[in-house]
């Protein structure tokens, strides 16, 4: 008796980088992964804007150090021009100034090249789901930036439960609404863990730890990582002198 083979729904991914041997090499492991598959290939930023309009991928995996147009720049301009297309930047600058640009550029995930093989084919499957992968550690930069930027927030007696959110539903309720387990990795995420690291630290599996992080940032009405961290230091779920 034969079966038929079972098509496995992949994950389109434009790369992004202008050193030819690197692409390369990185469009051979992530076409090693059977959900993911490499659609095109850019070496400049104007070159990955032009790919972008006419493949639609689902991810874009791009460096900032890009000849014509910077990857930051086309970062935004892929963000603004095409909201459903995510990006990852893949960097060999870790400095919290380019992170914190990335971010603001509408990245939703920013890796070093440094990084393991196993962490880009997370952080491509995390990004292009909508969730949000940050290198570990570099929630740390956020947090810092965000207390610097709101000095209400270095006060000793932060609220816990706030009167009203953008939304209109008073925060208790909203709290209420969350498991005990799903306020635990609220602030481990906040903190900067990994989705591995969470796992390992309340012994779960990776995907338990995604399937909480979604259900948080849908209850709670955050968008990506940035404002997920803004929430926890505001509400005092995590130290702003973390």
């Amino acid at each position: 008796m034969t079966t038929e083979p079972v098509e496995i729904a992949q994950l389109r991914i434009l790369l992004a980088d202008d050193h030819d041997i690197l692409r390369q090499g990185l469009k051979l492991l992530l076409e090693a992964q059977p959900d993911l598959r490499v659609v095109g290939e850019a070496r400049t930023g104007r070159s990955t804007l032009e790919q972008v309009a006419a493949l639609q991928p689902n991810i874009v995996v791009l460096d900032i150090s890009m000849p014509d147009i910077d990857g930051l720049k086309a970062c935004q301009q892929i963000r603004k021009q095409y909201p459903a297309i995510q990006v990852l930047i893949l960097t060999m600058h870790e400095s919290e100034e380019y992170f914190l640009q990335a971010l603001r550029m509408g990245a939703t995930g920013y890796l070093v090249k440094k990084a393991a093989p196993a962490e880009l084919c997370a952080a491509v499957r995390i990004v292009a789901q909508g969730g949000a992968f940050l290198y570990p550690g570099l929630a740390k930069a956020l947090v810092r930036a965000y207390v610097q930027q709101s000095p209400q927030a270095n006060q000793k007696n932060l609220p816990d439960t706030p009167t009203q959110q953008p939304g209109g539903a008073k925060l208790s309720q909203v709290f209420s609404a969350l498991t005990p387990r799903e306020l635990e990795v609220l602030k481990l995420v906040a903190e900067g863990h990994t989705n591995q690291e969470i796992a390992d630290l309340l012994v779960l599996s990776i995907k338990t730890v995604q399937a909480h992080r979604a259900n948080v940032m849908d209850k709670l009405g955050l968008h990506d990582i940035t404002h997920l961290v803004r929430f926890a230091i505001h509400y005092g779920l995590i130290a702003p002198d973390l």
